[in-house]
């Protein structure tokens, strides 16, 4: 059975653009997964750590026969590839990816909370997901859309 998932992807170092676009191929090559919709690359300024790059940020749709704990795995690898390394939270990164839904599955443990935890309160997620999923629902918090609408002053912006 295929589960539709989204996964959030973003990057600040090393040509973060190509960093992107690469990983968006890679998401289509995961084990029973496939790409299912890519969003635009949007612009952001970072979250938590200010002295760094702008990042660059897209959501992914795959539609996957893995387990949310497979698929992190998965994603996880993918980071490692590109040379992802967790220095502290919030540092510069080569790819981040976060799986922001995974279904409509609700859960919170130490290794994944799902959806999201932070998901609602950032426009360089709900940006390009709106795009690709508008009518897109984020459980317990309600439609993205009308989430997207109460972060108006935060700025994001479609890189051309």
């Amino acid at each position: 059975m295929k589960v539709s998932a989204f996964v959030g992807l973003g990057a600040n170092l090393d040509d973060p653009c190509a960093q992107v676009r690469r990983a968006f191929g890679e998401l289509g090559r995961l084990p029973q997964s496939a790409l299912v919709a890519r969003s635009s690359l949007w612009r952001s300024a970072p979250v938590g750590y200010a002295n760094q790059p702008e990042f660059v940020n897209a959501v992914a749709e795959i539609e996957t026969g893995l387990s949310a704990d497979a698929l992190l795995d998965e994603l996880q690898k993918v980071e490692a590839a590109h040379g992802r390394e967790r220095n502290f939270p919030n540092a510069p990164r080569t790819l981040d990816l976060d799986l922001l839904l995974y279904g409509d599955e609700v859960r919170d443990s130490p290794r994944l909370a799902l959806p999201h935890p932070r998901m609602h309160e950032r426009a360089f997620v709900l940006e390009p997901l709106v795009e690709i999923a508008p009518e897109a629902v984020i459980p317990g918090r309600g439609s993205a859309r009308s989430n997207l609408q109460a972060l108006a002053g935060q700025a994001c912006e479609r890189i051309a």
